[in-house]
């Protein structure tokens, strides 16, 4: 572990009242080796640089922002993915090196190739992600700097400093493992995630790092992770709004136990992996959104009998992003016009008759007005818990989809409005 490590994040604001109760035990991964460090980079006397060293050969796969202000490490990493192998993640907090011009690429380029030179490999298998303000040029040479003794330190097990200096707003560090077998042999599955604010679903809308021990090649974790990515980190908002940073990287190193070659995602001895890849992403994605800038509720939107899936979750997410339903979830306010507001809007198939709107067990709107048995008290009480859940059936066909957001509080202003201070 860096000597820094120690000096980890300590959240400006009260930790979410969302958060797991423990960080999880996270077991160290043959083939990789994690460092940070205290950079400066933004932060004083604060971890804000991670380097994680691959052995040779790691297969990668990742999934980016589809913003069109991306910033210049996901430029670079969408780039270098074409060659499938990793050797060094690169990440820095404090600073998203986006919208920061040639200068952003070439610092860019010059951390890759010190990276390379000291850890001994191609600028091309140097992976960087980087997270925070846009449009402050990013102190290149302070991560340049400490890059030498961050591969020479690197342990095996340092998750816990990794997680926590990848944070910015977050209230705590995000972590989640899975074991799966693959024609019998045990595989482990490792990630860590930040993400707090400025998160909605456009592939990815944080950072995320996940990590195996299976030897599998780039393309067939390329297609398991892009099928993953679907149910987890696009399937939640926070504030509607998509990153210039987003970056979600997964890494095989091949150095767990010997296993049957698999060539293609859909070998039925992979089944128990994918299932285990869904249920890290998915933890990773609902902790993302338990951190939410100034969230005290979790709530879970299921839409059904919709036209189709692709209908289901674009109501979904016009209820999820809609700030009258969440400011009335935040005031323990049963209003169930808001919900019929944004499906009213979303541009999907509706029709007031068929429609039915439930706040937990109790159906609150049905056959075109309120439920003839809406009970008032019991519809409050679904919607004051920390987790809330609404269901919405279109009753118009068979499309569904499932949604997760945050109430909208007033801590979601005092954190934004006092970001770059």
């Amino acid at each position: 572990m860096a000597k820094n490590a120690k000096r980890t994040h300590k959240a400006a604001h009260p930790v979410s009242p969302l958060a797991p109760k423990a960080f999880p035990k996270l077991p160290p991964l043959a083939g990789i080796r994690l460092a940070t460090v205290a950079a400066g980079v933004r932060y004083q006397q604060r971890t804000d640089v991670l380097l994680a060293l691959l052995t040779p050969g790691t297969q990668v796969a990742g999934v980016f922002t589809t913003s069109k202000t991306a910033s210049a490490p996901v430029l670079w990493c969408r780039d270098k993915l074409k060659g499938g192998e990793a050797r060094v993640l690169v990440v820095n907090s404090g600073n998203a090196n986006a919208f920061t011009g040639r200068a952003g690429q070439e610092g860019v380029r010059e951390i890759a190739a010190e990276t390379a030179a000291i850890a001994g490999c191609r600028p091309q298998e140097v992976f960087m992600a980087s997270t925070g303000v846009i449009g402050e040029p990013l102190p290149t040479e302070k991560i340049i700097h400490v890059l030498g003794r961050l591969v020479t330190e690197g342990a095996a097990g340092n998750w816990r400093a990794a997680a926590d200096a990848i944070m910015t707003t977050d209230t705590y560090p995000k972590a989640a493992t899975a074991t799966a077998a693959i024609d019998g042999v045990k595989v482990t599955i490792n990630g860590i995630a930040k993400g707090s604010g400025m998160i909605a679903p456009d592939m990815a809308t944080m950072l995320s790092f996940v990590f195996t021990d299976a030897k599998l090649p780039a393309a067939v974790l390329q297609e398991c992770l892009s099928a993953s990515v679907a149910p987890s980190f696009n399937s939640i908002t926070v504030d509607s709004d998509t990153s210039t940073s987003d970056t979600l990287l997964l890494f095989a190193t091949g150095k767990g136990g010997k296993h049957a070659a698999i060539t293609k995602a859909s070998d039925k001895k992979l089944a128990g992996f994918r299932k285990a890849l869904d249920a890290v992403l998915l933890d990773l994605a609902l902790q993302v959104v338990r951190d939410g800038e100034g969230a005290q509720k979790l709530i879970r939107i299921d839409v059904t009998a919709a036209q189709n899936d692709a209908a289901a979750k674009r109501i979904g997410l016009s209820i999820a992003n809609s700030p009258l339903v969440k400011t009335a979830i935040a005031g323990n306010d049963a209003n169930w016009g808001r919900i019929v507001m944004a499906v009213g809007k979303s541009g999907e198939a509706a029709d007031r008759d068929r429609l039915k709107i439930a706040f937990g067990p109790h159906v609150v709107a049905e056959k075109g007005m309120r439920a003839a048995k809406y009970n008032e008290a019991a519809a409050t009480k679904a919607v004051s818990g920390r987790e809330v859940h609404i269901a919405v059936d279109i009753g118009l066909g068979k499309g569904q989809a499932r949604v997760w957001t945050c109430d909208l509080t007033h801590g979601y202003i005092d954190i934004n409005g006092s970001y770059r201070s």
